[in-house]
């Protein structure tokens, strides 16, 4: 699924290509970025960038889709951000995101995700919104709830990842409770 670019007053969240292989196989290399992904062992050749870059360019991942995120005061790729798991049946997808450590607590994710939080509820008929983050995730547990996800609970033993199980919590939103008080809104 390729959604169009997204444009914020700091931000430029654009679909995958291949000139976004090296940012990738950076990014997803990085110990930082990689610290809560239990489902993936850090990139470790830069095939695995290019495999992720095709799976996100398929048409035929209907359910999903992925940006990567750009400062435009300073063209730099900084991090992804996207849905996986669209069940067009019952309007409901998955969200998720990383970002590099040195864009960390200034508000770039919270603007991203307010962006695409708007583009899912408004654009493409999406009801609710589901987060599945590590319950050792803190960050990120901040910043699905200060978007006003609702945390439903704990998803135990969620992923086996180097010999041990992590939970996770799992987190919503719906459509009804989606407000924008503070948050940046997208530009046209």
């Amino acid at each position: 699924m390729n959604w169009d670019n997204v444009e914020t007053k700091r931000l430029l969240l654009k679909g995958w290509d291949t000139s976004d292989i090296p940012f990738l196989f950076k990014h997803f290399s990085d110990e930082f970025v990689c610290k809560y992904l239990y489902d993936a062992e850090p990139f470790t050749a830069v095939e695995e960038a290019e495999q992720m870059v095709e799976f996100f360019s398929n048409e035929n991942n209907k359910g999903s889709n992925r940006w990567v995120i750009i400062d435009k005061s300073n063209n730099q790729r900084i991090g992804t951000c996207g849905y996986m798991f669209w069940d067009t049946d019952n309007h409901s997808i998955e969200i998720g995101y990383d970002l590099q450590q040195s864009y960390s607590q200034k508000g770039i994710m919270t603007e991203a995700l307010t962006a695409v939080i708007d583009l899912a509820f408004y654009e493409k008929g999406i009801n609710r919104i589901q987060a599945i983050t590590s319950v050792g995730n803190v960050a990120s547990c901040k910043l699905l709830e200060k978007l006003g996800f609702q945390k439903e609970g704990i998803v135990r033993d969620k992923h086996y990842f180097r010999g041990n199980y992590y939970d996770h919590y799992c987190y919503s939103l719906l459509k009804r409770e989606w407000k924008q008080q503070d948050a940046p809104q997208a530009v046209s």
